[in-house]
């Protein structure tokens, strides 16, 4: 039923958009409110559009607001209320407008210029309690973003704390091993290599090198010498006359 309504609504409002407009924007605003009441919010959008088309008021951009804040639109409803309270000469309408300014900053989580809108509702009309108690609630969200954002930078600060320490201990890990390190060459270099000398000590023994000519020579000499020595000592014992055992 509500649909029908709507579309008849909306049907009405094009068919008839020039003649109204010749008339009286107030037009508008009456279809917009019917439109409203009615849950057609997007009908409303259209007869609110046109009668702030034909006369910027404050009471046409805050009807228009108030539509896009029902469609939960609510970064578009932002500038159409802020632009209500600017304009309204009336302490309700501005406070109004004021107050569905916090309620779309609340939506949108930004609860610090709810908090601003709430108060400039309250300057405008101090006896609100509705708006007395958004402004406690939005005090809360912003105590309580505050706090978690506070956290958050103190678990970032401390994670890079941690992060740049574990660095410094790895740097200062990896000079200690750097000193140990030319400490041992320069051990190496004074003492000599001890594997290098291993090495030296498993080599085995060279060959001998072949004798010179004279060399080989001398030593043919004097193994002759030594032969013809033998020789004369065995010649001597055989001359020697043996004794009998037998007395004549």
């Amino acid at each position: 039923m509500l649909r029908c309504l709507s579309l008849l609504l909306l049907l009405f409002l094009f068919a008839n958009s020039t003649t109204l407009a010749q008339e009286n924007p107030h037009e508008f605003l009456l279809l917009g409110d019917q439109a409203y009441d009615e849950g057609a919010y997007q009908s409303a959008e259209a007869a609110y559009r046109a009668a702030r088309d034909k006369e910027a008021k404050a009471q046409s951009s805050y009807n228009l607001g108030n539509a896009i804040y029902q469609q939960q639109r609510f970064e578009e409803a932002i500038p159409l209320f802020e632009n209500a309270a600017r304009q309204a000469t009336n302490p309700e309408v501005k406070s109004k407008a004021f107050h569905n300014l916090g309620n779309s900053h609340f939506q949108m989580g930004q609860y610090q210029e709810a908090v601003e809108a709430y108060k400039n509702a309250l300057r405008a009309n101090p006896s609100d309690r509705q708006t007395k108690e958004n402004l406690l609630r939005a005090m809360r969200q912003q105590q309580q973003q505050e706090q978690q954002q506070q956290q958050q930078e103190q678990e970032q600060q401390e994670s890079e704390n941690q992060e740049e320490q574990e660095n410094q201990e790895q740097q200062q890990q990896q000079n200690q091993q750097e000193q140990q390190d030319q400490q041992q060459q320069q051990e190496q270099q004074q003492n000599g290599d001890p594997n290098e000398e291993q090495e030296n000590q498993q080599q085995p023994p060279s060959e001998p090198q072949d004798l010179s000519k004279e060399e080989a020579e001398r030593l043919l000499q004097i193994m002759d010498d030594e032969e013809q020595k033998v020789q004369e000592k065995m010649q001597k014992k055989n001359a020697k006359p043996s004794k009998s055992g037998k007395d004549w």
